[in-house]
């Protein structure tokens, strides 16, 4: 399979996974690549998985720190989890194993915003890089990476990284040379320098990674799928919440607040995201432009359908049928799909030069907009905060979508005190769910609440809501500001840990 390698120093480095894999000691922090399932390594992990389970069976002690560019994959995530080989997990994870034992305090979990993670890194927050292993589509002779499915963190980790591990995936299309746009005028402060982007598309980088050769101890040739998720079909309560932000992007087109073919679209992964994203392909819409972070199937109907020119991101995140089209179609998108590192596709200094339109979903919404979008009754992590920050609080705008409801109803996604504030009431701009739109702009908190609570709560429990609001007004007579009843401002939450029910 050595085709994909054209650099004879590293041709010489190829082994079986299981070689590479025990070139990795125990106290080890591992960085692999990986974003939203795509591009991260698929045959490291899993012999990897089996190294740590044989040292386990012999009493030795054999964990890892376990670093990415956000998500990855069971044969990944799942795996190092299954072997009870992770000490700790960042700066982002969806695997439900991993979860589990997150949740249950076994692996230390840093949730951080993904545009930190590598300069984090970089000044040291998080300690030494041991070893990088990550996921490339080709070697060239002069020993340049070509990059595969996804970017995210992996320019940082190839840099730091005492050793490296590469995996060349044969599954990933060679055509995937010049997607790519790897940005290498990072520095530390204070030599930083402004990024000279000012065009969704433009390119400020190159077309490879980089790789000392002296420190790859390892070559692994692979054939294996990235994890494709597959999205479900917009049902009444995505196309509704699609609805009303499509109403609302049109007023402020009318109102002269942003240009006819909008500015850079940013969506967060999900079934909600990708009704959005649906319902602008049969608007009246067109010369869209994206800067977001991962490319899902909806944005792909944008790109063949005309209504999306272009998307600049860091990943994929696509479904089997998704992927299928891509790899038939590749070379139209050519030129039309630019993958950036996490730190360029999320930054904050380019988000807000460039006026990004920034949609993500949450857990919870409270009565004054604050906003969670991580913890499941205040404790439990569900993914992360991932990207959202990044846009939400450097968005021109940003919208919060929710169905407004959960677990069949037992659940309001409206509540009088986030369990847990990912995204304070300051940077939340407008609040969406089945039921309605809340602008929150230029709102007072007070004005806010009756606007959430009237325009996206579920009717069930808006009178709560309300009772809630207008007591909280009466009794708190000179802290009207943001009034709550500290004795009950969590009640609905302990309600339903008590009886199943909000």
């Amino acid at each position: 399979m050595s085709s994909r390698i054209s650099c004879p120093t590293l041709l010489s480095r190829v082994m079986p996974a299981e070689a590479a894999a025990a070139l990795i000691r125990h106290g080890d922090n591992v960085g692999i690549s990986g974003f939203t399932g795509a591009g991260y390594p698929k045959a490291v992990p899993s012999a990897l998985h089996d190294q740590i389970r044989a040292a386990h069976d012999r009493g030795e002690e054999f964990r890892i720190g376990l670093w990415s560019g956000a998500s990855t994959a069971p044969d990944a995530d799942g795996v190092l989890a299954e072997a009870h080989g992770v000490s700790t997990r960042l700066p982002y994870n969806s695997d439900p194993t991993m979860r589990a034992l997150i949740n249950a305090g076994e692996v230390d979990y840093v949730d951080a915003h993904l545009s930190h993670s590598a300069q984090h890194m970089w000044f040291g927050f998080y300690g030494n890089l041991d070893v990088a292993v990550v996921e490339v589509t080709a070697i060239l002779p002069g020993g340049l990476l070509v990059p595969s499915s996804s970017v995210g963190n992996n320019k940082t980790w190839l840099e730091q990284a005492d050793r490296v591990i590469l995996e060349v995936n044969h599954w990933q299309p060679r055509e995937f040379e010049g997607f790519h746009d790897v940005y290498y005028g990072t520095a530390l402060p204070p030599h930083r320098l402004p990024l000279e982007l000012t065009d969704a598309m433009q390119r400020i980088g190159e077309p490879y990674l980089r790789v000392d050769p002296a420190k790859v101890i390892a070559v692994v040739e692979t054939d294996r799928p990235d994890r494709n998720s597959p999205f479900s079909a917009p049902d009444a309560t995505s196309g509704a919440i699609a609805e009303h932000v499509l109403t609302f992007l049109r007023q402020e087109v009318a109102a002269g607040r942003m240009p006819a073919n909008l500015l850079p679209l940013q969506s967060g992964v999900g079934n909600v995201a990708n009704a959005v994203l649906a319902g602008l392909g049969a608007s009246e819409f067109t010369d869209l432009v994206a800067f977001t972070e991962v490319i899902q199937d909806g944005m792909l109907d944008l790109l063949d359908s005309g209504t999306l020119r272009a998307a600049s991101a860091t990943s994929f995140g696509l479904s089997d049928i998704g992927v299928a089209r891509f790899m038939e179609n590749i070379s139209a998108y050519k030129g039309r799909i630019l993958l950036r590192s996490e730190e360029i596709s999320n930054h904050p200094e380019l988000v807000r030069r460039l006026g990004v339109i920034a949609m993500n979903g949450l857990l919870e919404a409270d009565i004054y907009g604050n906003v969670n979008s991580t913890h499941v009754m205040g404790s439990a992590i569900m993914n992360g905060i991932g990207g959202s920050g990044d846009f939400a609080r450097n968005a021109f705008l940003n919208f919060f979508l929710t169905p407004s409801t959960a677990k069949n109803g037992a659940i309001s996604a409206i509540v009088p005190m986030v369990s847990h504030v990912d995204h304070t009431e300051h940077d939340v701009h407008v609040i969406v769910t089945e039921h309605g739109l809340a602008d929150l702009r230029g709102l007072s908190p007070r004005a806010r609440a009756q606007r959430i609570i009237g325009n996206c709560a579920d009717p069930r429990f808006r009178p709560a809501l309300l009772d809630y609001t207008e007591r909280a007004w009466a009794d708190r007579a000179t802290a009207r500001h943001t009034p709550h009843l500290l004795g009950e401002a969590l009640s609905w939450h302990q309600r339903y840990l008590d009886t199943g029910s909000m």
